[in-house]
C-alpha cells in the first residue's frame, strides 16, 4: 500500500528557547538530545523504559496540536489536575500539506477522567453502553472502535494497558484500517504485539538519545522472546537471586 505523507511531517525542538537543559523535562536525556523527529506517513512508535520522555514528547505534540492534556478530541478542555510539562512551548510541528478531519489524544494514565467527561456531557459515539459500564479494556476498545472515524491524526499513550493479548491483536486490525482510511498514527507503547505493525517508525528512548530501530531489535521483542523461549531458566534466574536476598536480609 503506497502512503503519501498527511498531516504531520517532524517534530523539533526549538533548543534555543530552553533556558536550562538541567531542569525537567529537558534534563530527560531523550529530550535533551532531541533535535529533529521525522514521523511516518502512517504509523510511528515511541518506545523506552519507564522515564525516557516517550509519553512526555507525545503529551507536548499533543497539545502543541490542541488536545487536552488528559486526552478526548479538540473540543475538550477539562483539567482534572494539570500535571503537563512545558514542552509543547518549546517544539515547533512541521506540518504536511493535509488536513485532518478527525481526531483523538488517547491515554491511558487519565483514561478514566475522559470517560467521566464524556459521561458527564452526555457525547455520543462511543457506542451504546457507557465507559463506567464497561471493563476498563472493553471501554477501552469500545471507544477505539466507536469514536475513530479515519482521515485523522491520532495519538496514542500505552492504549495496551487495559489490553488483553488477543485484544492488542484486534487493535492492529483498527490500526491498519485507520490507516487504511488516510491516518497518521504516533504511539507510546511497551507492547510487542502492536510494535509489529509492518513498515512503521520505531524510534527508541534512552540515555543515549532517540534513534531509530528494527522491530526485530526492540527490547520489548527481545524480553518477550527470550522469556517465552527460554521462561524456566529465566524464571529460575530471577527467582533465585530474590530468594538469596531475602536470605541475606534475614540474616542481618
Amino acid at each position: 500500500m503506497k502512503i503519501k505523507r498527511l498531516f504531520l511531517n517532524a517534530v523539533r525542538l526549538e533548543r534555543g528557547s530552553v533556558k536550562s537543559f538541567d531542569e525537567y523535562p529537558f534534563c530527560v536525556p531523550a529530550i535533551r538530545h532531541l533535535q529533529r523527529l521525522e514521523f511516518h506517513p502512517a504509523v510511528t512508535f515511541f518506545i523506552g523504559e519507564n522515564g525516557s520522555g516517550k509519553s512526555t514528547l507525545l503529551e507536548a505534540v499533543a497539545v502543541k496540536l490542541g488536545f487536552n492534556a488528559e486526552g478526548g478530541s479538540k473540543n475538550f478542555n477539562f483539567a482534572t489536575r494539570e500535571t503537563h510539562s512545558d514542552l509543547h512551548e518549546h517544539i515547533r510541528l512541521e506540518r504536511g500539506i493535509g488536513h485532518p478531519t478527525d481526531d483523538y489524544f488517547l491515554r491511558a494514565e487519565s483514561f478514566y477522567n475522559l470517560a467521566s467527561q464524556i459521561e458527564d456531557l452526555k457525547v455520543s459515539g462511543y457506542g451504546d453502553r457507557s465507559l463506567h459500564h464497561q471493563s476498563h479494556g472493553e471501554a477501552f476498545l469500545s471507544l477505539l472502535l466507536n469514536r475513530l472515524q479515519g482521515d485523522g491524526v491520532y495519538l496514542f499513550d500505552e492504549p495496551e494497558a487495559a489490553l488483553s493479548p488477543q485484544r492488542q491483536l484486534s487493535v492492529l486490525t483498527l490500526l491498519h484500517r485507520l490507516v487504511c482510511h488516510r491516518s497518521q498514527l504516533v504511539i507510546a507503547t511497551h507492547s510487542p504485539i502492536l510494535l509489529a505493525y509492518p513498515n512503521a517508525r520505531i524510534y527508541q528512548f534512552s540515555e543515549d538519545g532517540i534513534t531509530e530501530v528494527k522491530y526485530s531489535e526492540t527490547e520489548p521483542y527481545r524480553v518477550m522472546k527470550d522469556f517465552l523461549n527460554r521462561h524456566g531458566r529465566m524464571l529460575e534466574i530471577l527467582l533465585t537471586a530474590e530468594d538469596e536476598d531475602l536470605k541475606s536480609m534475614e540474616r542481618k
